[in-house]
Order: structure tokens, then sequence, then C-alpha cells
């Protein structure tokens, strides 16, 4: 079978000819440098542990030796009357990322006639007993609900040859470590192992150094999808918090974006910010874990379709989206965790595409941006707030940029008759000051004539951190004092502690190292949650179950 020039950096990989027809089909030239660097030692068979930031293609890099895996007489759609069991297991943190590696797969492996099938909860059990009892090839998996299919031996693993560990310290971050061991223990030892992940810290290393067998790393730098050439923009604005949206809306202005993520620390700020934006005239989404699969499917087809060009989220509701017209990604807040900050702006600059992530940070936020700075080895550019002179001038070049394209059409001469009449009455120069006027204003370029104090002179960068903050909890005075939940659910229930923060992980925008400390009783647990996500966590574990029970949820006193 021959296939196109297009994918001979592909072909020279050593794939598989229905694959690199499929990649020919959706447009893929030559490969990222992690997948050039991984797919020829997982094609061998190695155990690997890679770091990348999201958009490197670290999708494609797994899931191509995976379908390589696939046995031949699947081409024929799997009727030779072979049974067909999951060669492969994908786990992966949320159950969009899950939904999106699964769609991955399928279009890569459709000429192989690939079934692959997406796991997670939130959906109905049954539709996922039917689609594995038919009979698949790859499972993608959030782990919690893995580990329900195999309490019920409906997920088979006896011929599962590889693992992959998709955003490994997300899932840790989320307290799921203990399930992790448990899934790997339920899978062949012979089996290969394949871990992906943005940052690498110690705990990383130590599920490595018990499951994986003597393993190549690959590290590949954030954003490093060209050699030399640095692809997301980083900059921050410090601003006191009374004047933080009419900071955003002065940015998004001056800016721009065709699309961006607005990243809240909560469900109630994101509505709010939401509403906000909506008022000053953009169109605005909200993204977090109170709407159902299916609103925020219609979210995500807004977005993409160009109907929606703001969308404002939570960390968990918009880790794993791949969205290509994305050009911006905003923290609203300073990310608590550094490697949030890595997981958010790994949403822009992807596959080449140059990207820009801003952040608004408060004064009192200065040591976050330091951690980050020291996770990333990168310097954060301070800017100032844009005036109200910069507006204006941002604008006006929008409108020449505007009027250059109109004037660049091959349909000019239909409007000869128009400028033929106006000459009859005006000169040239007034038509097309009427012109520029009416371009202008069609743009709602409408300007706030406050100016935003400027906070960045006021806050001083530390520095230096001490050495013993290098290993304290991320907890700090920034995110307030820690309040305690009351979950009416203990250990006679089968809970276990890394049930508890998954469950508040995934259903919040909390980080697995910010809930804590856990009290768990026979009846009941008391889990320490930071004082200003204490509602948010309430309301999202009164709508969610753990081990399929509903659990009474209230602040809990001493």
């Amino acid at each position: 079978m021959e296939t196109s020039d297009n994918t001979s950096g592909f072909a020279d990989l050593g794939l598989r000819p229905e694959l690199l027809t499929a990649l020919a089909g959706l447009g893929y030239e030559e490969p990222t440098p992690i997948q050039k660097q991984t797919i020829p030692l997982l094609l061998e068979g190695r155990d690997l542990i890679g770091q990348a930031a999201t958009g490197t293609g670290k999708t494609a890099a797994f899931a191509l030796p995976i379908l390589q895996r696939i046995p031949e007489v699947a081409t024929g759609g799997g009727r030779s009357g072979a049974q067909v069991v999951p060669v492969a297991l994908v786990l992966v943190p949320t159950r969009e990322l899950a939904v999106q590696v699964s769609e991955a797969l399928y279009k890569y492996g459709r000429d192989l006639g690939a079934r692959v099938v997406p796991i997670y909860g939130g959906q109905p059990i049954f539709r996922q007993l039917q689609a594995l009892s038919a009979g698949v090839h790859v499972v993608v998996a959030t782990p919690g609900r893995a580990l329900d299919h195999i309490s019920r031996n409906t997920l088979p693993l006896d011929d599962v040859q590889i693992v992959v560990l998709d955003e490994a310290d997300e899932m840790l971050d989320m307290g799921f470590a203990e399930d992790i061991e448990e899934i790997l223990r339920a899978t062949p030892k012979s089996r290969q192992t394949v871990l992906f992940s943005a940052t690498l810290p110690p705990r990383i290393n130590a599920i490595a150094k018990r499951h994986l067998n003597d393993p190549v790393k690959i590290q590949i730098g954030l954003g490093d999808t060209k050699p030399g050439k640095a692809l997301v923009r980083q900059s921050v604005y410090v601003v006191q918090r009374n004047h933080k949206a009419a900071a955003l809306g002065r940015i998004l202005d001056v800016e721009a974006p065709t699309a961006a993520i607005v990243f809240c620390r909560t469900r109630l700020e994101v509505d709010q910010l939401t509403e906000t934006l909506n008022g000053r005239g953009y169109r605005a989404e909200a993204l977090h874990g109170g709407l159902s699969q299916e609103s925020r499917d219609r979210v995500m087809h807004r977005l993409r379709t160009g109907t929606t060009e703001l969308l404002v989220a939570t960390d968990v509701a918009a880790r794993g989206l791949d969205i290509d017209q994305l050009t911006h990604v905003v923290n609203y807040d300073v990310p608590s965790a550094p490697e949030s900050y890595v997981h958010r702006i790994g949403r822009v600059g992807r596959a080449g595409r140059e990207g820009v992530a801003i952040t608004l940070a408060e004064p009192r936020e200065q040591r976050l941006l330091a951690n980050i700075e020291r996770l990333t080895k990168q310097k954060i550019a301070v800017e100032r707030v844009p005036s109200v002179a910069d507006l204006r001038a941002r604008q006006i070049e929008l409108t020449v940029g505007t009027l250059r394209g109109a004037l660049e059409a091959d349909d000019l001469q239909n409007y000869d008759d128009v400028v033929d009449n106006l000459l009859q009455q005006f000169d040239l120069r007034q038509i097309a000051l009427a012109a520029v006027k009416l371009t202008h204003e069609a743009s709602g370029a409408v300007v706030d004539e406050k100016e935003i104090p400027d906070a960045s002179q006021r806050a001083e960068r530390p520095a230096k951190q001490r050495s013993d903050d290098r290993t304290a909890p991320v907890r700090t005075r920034e995110n307030g004092e820690t309040a305690k939940v009351y979950i009416g659910l203990g250990r006679k229930d089968g809970i276990r502690p890394g049930d508890l923060v998954g469950a508040i992980a995934n259903e919040t925008n909390l980080s697995g190292r910010e809930i804590g400390p856990i009290k768990l009783a026979e009846h009941f647990a008391v889990v320490g949650v930071p004082e200003w996500s204490t509602e948010s966590v309430i309301e999202a574990m009164k709508r969610t179950t753990l081990k399929g029970k509903k659990a009474t949820v209230r602040r809990y006193t001493d």
C-alpha cells in the first residue's frame, strides 16, 4: 500500500501502512520531537517515562504504537469469530481526557478496525458493560471507573500488552495513587508500561521504580516543538482584586484573542466572571463540574465552531481539552500548585502554533509566582495593565487591519456605482473617513475611560525563598485558612483516603495537595480543604457519589 509523501517522516518510524494512510488523511506531515523519540522505542517494547507538556503530540506518541499491536484480523472489523480482548489500557485523570484520547485512537486506527472504548464516571455503566462484552482492543479509563469494572470482572486484563499512564502527575494530585497501584497489580507482569507526565515529582519516580522495567526517559521542554523558539508568550499583570475584572476586560480588548480559556478557582467565580464578560460584549461560556456532560459538550461545540470566543472554566473541567482555535490562556488567579500552571498554559502553543499565557496576580500572590518560575525555570514578564490610550491605539490598529483586508478583496468593483454616486456630493477623503468610522464602530470599539491602578510597582518580587519552602505544602496564606468538611461515609462503606481526595479533586478545581488532613472513621470522614473553597466543595460532593453511595455533606465544626 502506497503512502503519502507528506507522511514520509512517520513511515521512517516503522508504522503500519494503515496508520500512515490515516495520518495522511488527517493532514499530519512530520512527527513532533516527542513522537520521533518515543515511537521507535515503544515499537521495540521498551518501558518509557516521557516528560512533555500538553500540545507536544504525546497522545499520538503512545497511540500509534498501541495501534501497531492490533491483531491483523481486526482489519476486517474483527468478524473472523476470534474473541476480541483488550491489548492496551490507557489511564487518564478525567472523563474529558478519556473521551479525547479515545477519539484520537479511533481516528488513527479506523483502517485497522480498532475497537476503542472510554470508561469513566458520570456515564451510565450499562453502556460500558455492553461495549466491553462486545470486545475491545483498547480501553481508555479513569482510575476509579477502571477499578469498578475490575471488581465486577467486566474488564479483562489478562491479555493486556501495554499500559499507559497519561498525565500521571495529575492523577497523583487527584489522589489516585492507590488506585493506580491496584490496577497495575491486576495486569500481567510481562506488560509494557509507559508513563507520560508534564512534571516529574518524586512520587512519579517512585511508581516508575516499582512498576517500570529499565525505562528510557525522554524529556521534551515546555512548548518545545521548534528548537530555539518559545511558542508561548508568558506575562503577568499585578492588580488589586477589586480591579481584576476590569483589568481582564482591558487586556482582552488589547490582545483580541481568537479563542481563549480563562481559568478561575471556583464554580461561583466562573459563573460570576462569565456574566461580567458577557456584559462587556464578549461571547463567553462557563465550564465547570456543575454542568452535565451534555451541557459540557454543547459548550465545547460552540467554542470550536466560533460561536463562543471565551471559555471561563475551573481546572478540573478544562483538563485534557484540545482546542485547535485556542490562542490565549488566562489565569484569573495565580494557580496555587505550580504544576497546574504548566498544564494550563499547555493548552496553547500546540503543534508548532504560537500562543499567549496571561496571569492576573494580586500583590499578595508574588510568592506563588516565584514557585512557578522555579518549576518552569523561566522568568515571567511583568506587564503594565493597558491604559485608555493603549486601548484606543490598539482599536485603531485593528480597524486599519480590517480595512487593509477589505482593500485586498477581489470584489471591490461591485461597489463602483456606490462610490460614483457619493462622489457627486462628497470628496474622496470624506467618503474614506466615513468608511473608517463605520468600520471602527462596527467592531464594537467602546472605551472605558476609567484608568486601572497598576499594582506592579508596589509589589516586590522575592529574590530568594527559604530553603525549607522547597518541600512545603502549597497551602499557604494566599489560599486562606483551612476549613473542615464532614462526609457521612467511612471505612464501613469501603471509603479510603484516596477515594475522598480523588472525588473532591475531580469535582472541584482543587489539586490533591490542597486537600487534607483527612480523618477517616467507621461511619464518616472529616476532610480539610482551603476555607475559600468550602462551599463549592460541599455543593460538589452533594451532587456526586462515593463508591456508588450518596453522602451527607456539611461544614464540620469541632
